[in-house]
Parts: structure tokens; sequence; C-alpha cells
């Protein structure tokens, strides 16, 4: 029998579960206030990679996720994926090459460079230090374009995409039944919770507690202009990259930073000190500035599976939304329709954070 699933969310993790889901076969809905996009995603910095602060296993989480955006993009021609390559040197000396040993004992493909190779690299920085790290193997998606490519392809292969505001979970017996969007109650075999900063309200009608945190993170965005940047520059005081589309953006960290009391204010501020990294940027005009609501588990990592406390609902919420999607989505798809949990999963599970 054909298995009938919701998906409340469509930023990218939304968008990949959806996807994966519709092409193992089941019959998926995929619900949203906002529409194709979500809200966290098109404010995001849209870097993939495995890079610093992370556990070993987190750190296999995110290279497993690296190879499994190959795998979507020979999958889903004209996926906008670029592996472009990062340097790095946000991190004071110690902590760089803490980070460059324990990384590379792991695999991970850093490679350090002194300041004439990265200007090859980079060659329009204005300033750089005597020695950076590089990782070739990093890259960026379009976020944007990207889940529009998962949305558009899943409803080619029967997914519905339906536009408004879940009121509710529809409970019966301890199990979650499906949704209620505007007074209407849309059945299912199970419901996927996708829905980044929404997803602890839609999951509280449940009685499920989702123990997330949602900072702000302002990004600032010049309008298109000509080729400056070859890749990710993840600097000290700031992390900048240029767009498919040409603009060059940059927040105080990948993340985005603190907008502080005037948000325009400290944009301004931002996009002044992109400009002064840049040879050549004499003509870079400010366009406008984003200011993301991070879905951010408080232990920093993602929460991924099933509900304990009730059937028939699956969560999966995470800060790290861009790298992991279609890790994530081909994972929850395989647990949800055949019950397989992948190893890599093991840490996220939503019971961890039970008193």
């Amino acid at each position: 029998m054909t298995k009938q699933v919701i998906v409340i969310g469509a930023g990218i993790i939304g968008a990949s579960i959806a996807w994966h889901l519709t092409k193992a076969g089941a019959r998926v809905t995929v619900v949203s206030e906002s529409g194709a996009g979500g809200v966290a995603t098109p404010n995001s910095f849209a870097w993939i990679n495995a890079s610093w602060g992370n556990p070993e296993t987190y750190f296999r989480l995110r290279i497993r996720a690296m190879a499994e955006w190959k795998r979507l993009a020979n999958e889903l021609p004209g996926l906008p994926l670029a592996w472009c390559g990062g340097l790095c040197w946000d991190l004071p000396a110690d902590r760089l090459e803490a980070y460059a040993a324990e990384h590379s004992s792991w695999g991970y493909g850093i490679e350090r460079v002194g300041r004439e190779q990265a200007a090859r690299i980079e060659p329009n920085l204005a300033e750089l230090p005597d020695s950076t790290l590089y990782v070739a193997e990093e890259g960026v998606a379009e976020p944007v374009a990207a889940i529009k490519a998962l949305l558009a392809d899943a409803e080619r292969r029967g997914a519905r995409i339906v536009t408004g505001n879940v009121e509710t979970l529809a409970l019966s017996s301890g199990k979650v039944t499906g949704i209620v969007v505007a007074g209407e109650t849309i059945a299912a075999d199970e419901v996927v919770i996708a829905a980044g900063a929404g997803a602890p309200a839609i999951a509280e009608t449940a009685g499920v507690n989702l123990p997330i945190e949602t900072p702000p993170g302002l990004i600032v965005h010049s309008r298109p202009y000509k080729k400056l940047l070859n890749g990710l520059v993840l600097a000290e005081k700031l992390h900048v990259r240029q767009t498919a589309e040409g603009r060059v953006i940059a927040g105080s960290d990948f993340g985005g930073g603190d907008p502080g009391e005037k948000p325009e204010a400290t944009a301004r501020e931002q996009f002044a000190a992109m400009k002064a990294m840049l040879h050549g940027a004499d003509g870079l005009e400010f366009d406008f500035h984003t200011v993301g609501y991070r879905p951010t588990p408080v232990d920093g990592f993602p929460i991924v599976g099933r509900a304990d406390s009730v059937g028939g609902l699956y969560i999966a919420v995470t800060h790290s939304g861009i790298t992991l999607a279609p890790a994530i989505g081909l994972f929850a798809a395989n647990e949800i329709l055949d019950g397989e949990r992948d190893p890599l999963l093991g840490p996220y599970a939503l019971s961890r954070f039970a008193q």
C-alpha cells in the first residue's frame, strides 16, 4: 500500500525529504505557510562543508552529506551547485592549526597555503595573512533555486504542494493522523515536521517539546556585479562569497551576524567592510540585507527521527540545513518508508533531550 506522508515546511530540508519520499514511491503533500523557499533557507550563506567545530560523529554525517549533494546533482540535472573551494583564516593561529591537524587526520582535504598561493586562488582580496587553509572540496548551493528544482521535480513525480498555515496536528489514539489547515483536516499515515523555526509551535500541538533556539543572522547582499571571487572566503571579520547571479554576500560569520538594534546601520557597516576587502569593488552597490532566524537545537546538533511520545510523527530540524539536506532527505525517506535508520543519525534522536 502506498504510504501517504505530509511534509510541513518548504525550506531545503523539507524540499529534500519531500523529493526523496516522492521518488521512493510515497504520496506526498508539502504544506508551507511561506511557499517554496521556507523562511531560513533564503537567508542562508549556503556553504556546503564539514569544517571546524565538529566532533567526529557529526563530521562523518557532514562528509556523507557532501557526497549526497553530488549524487543529488547527478539525479537532478541543473541543480545550482558549485564546488568552488574555500579559504579560511577565521580562527586564532593555534586553533586554526588544531582544526587543520584534526580534520586532516579524519580525511578532510585541508591544504595549508601561503600568501602567494592564496592570492592566486583569490586574486581580488586586498589583504591576506601569511598562512591560510584551503579546502578545494567545499562548495555552495543557490538555496532558493535548489528548493524550487527539488519541489518542481517532486511535483512532476506526483507530489502536491499546498500553501497554508498548519493550525494543529490531528491526533487519534496517541497517533498523529494528519494536519488541520484552514479548518480542514488533511489525513496522512505520517507527518514530517521540517518547518525550521516554526517547528516547536507545530510539535507542541501534539504535546511534543522541541528544544530549539532561533538566533538571528544578518547577511548583506550587493547588486549583481562582475566576478570578483572564485569561492568562499572565511576571513577574520567577514565571511564572503559571490552568488551565481553575481551578488557579493557577507556576514560576520557564515550564519550571519547579530543584527543589533539598528539592522540597516549594521548592514551598511558590513557592506563597507566587505567592499574594503576586495580589489575592483569600487562600483559594488549595496542592494539589501536579510535577517534569517536559524533553527538551532539547543545543543547545536540536528534533531532527526521519530517522536517517541506520539506515533506517526517525524521531526527534521537542524541549523546546517544546506550542507545536510540531501543526506537527511535520503535517510528520512528510508526510515519513514522502510523503518531503516541510518547509523549516522544515531546521536540525533529527539529522545536525547528526555529528562
